[in-house]
This record gives C-alpha cells, structure tokens and sequence, in this order.
C-alpha cells in the first residue's frame, strides 16, 4: 500500500489483483476528485498516467462511531452496525469477518457478553490506528516530523505496522507512543 498525504487530503493505492490497484482519495474537502487531487501529486499522477480505468468513482462519508452496546437478550450487532473505525484503517471487512467469528463461538455456547468483550478487543487496534492517521491530517508540519523520524528510526515504523496487522498488541502503543514522540522532538 501506498500512501500519499497532500494539503487537501490522503490518496491510496492498494493493490488488489495482479495487474489492478485500488486508487482512494479521503478528503475534508466533498467536492474534491480525485482526477483533480492527482494534479497535486505528479509523480502519482505520472505512474497512473495511461492506466484503464476499471471502475466508477464512488464516495461515502467516513468517521469513527462506538456503541454503548453491540448484544442484548438474543439480538447482536457485527460490521458497521455495531459502531465503525473510520476507513482510513482499511478495517471494515476483516473486523466484520472477525466479529461475526467470535459471535458464532459465543453463540454456540450461549455467551453474548463474551461477544461484547471480544468485540471491544477487535476494534481496539484498527481505533487506535485510526486515531493516529486522523492525528496527522491537515498537520503538515506532523506528517513531515513523523516521516523524518520514522526514517531515523524505521524501527518505530516496524512496530507500529505490526501493531497494525495485530503482530504486537495494542499495550506496546504506550512504549513505541514515547519512543515516536521523541523521535519528532528530534527530527
């Protein structure tokens, strides 16, 4: 995945078959597309340049969304319908796929507040990440410190992706939090 982060917003690109890439545009701005986004980033919009376009542009809104409850008595909620991360994270379906894993165990031994807890537990990572993403939107100066020090220290970026992909779990945020923060301090 490539991310690209501009004055107007974040474009994208996700490979998603072998010779096919995902192209999303996240903006503050509702009326900004991305064919005019691209103009902002040459280099993208050069690499993109001559490529068949393979779908139609799509938009939604996008935000984070906690529920109070996901179960009561017999009746539970999973995916968006139980509270979203915003799409920055790319989250949407695994954590759906996950939910709906833990809710049939928890069915099956009749256990709704298990699911309730787990369901806490899913979402805790793809918040966080979502929280740190929309930290650095409309920051320039926050995106250029954080690249510089991710570049000094391409471990801090290491553990946070694997905190990302659920390799480490989210109690490492504290240590890699102070370990980034002075890393921007000194870049």
């Amino acid at each position: 995945m490539e991310l690209h982060w501009g004055r107007q917003g974040e474009i994208y690109v996700t490979p998603v078959a072998k010779d096919e890439v995902c192209v999303a545009l996240i903006s503050r701005d509702a009326k900004l597309r991305l064919t005019e986004a691209l103009q902002r980033f040459p280099e993208l919009q050069s690499r993109l340049h001559g490529a068949t376009v393979s779908s139609t542009a799509k938009g939604a809104l996008t935000a984070t969304c906690k529920l109070k409850r996901v179960s009561r008595g017999n009746l539970a909620l999973i995916g968006d319908a139980s509270g979203t991360v915003d799409a920055i994270t790319g989250e949407g379906l695994c954590l759906a796929f996950s939910q709906a894993m833990v809710l049939a165990d928890c069915m099956r031994s009749g256990d709704l507040a298990g699911y309730r807890h787990e369901h806490r537990r899913l979402a805790l990572r793809p918040f966080l990440m979502a929280r740190l993403m929309l930290t650095l939107d409309g920051r320039p100066w926050l995106q250029r410190r954080t690249l510089q020090a991710f570049q000094k220290r391409p471990d801090i970026f290491q553990r946070l992706l694997e905190l990302y992909v659920g390799v480490l779990s989210p109690s490492h945020l504290a240590l890699d939090g102070l370990s980034l923060g002075w890393g921007l301090l000194t870049a």
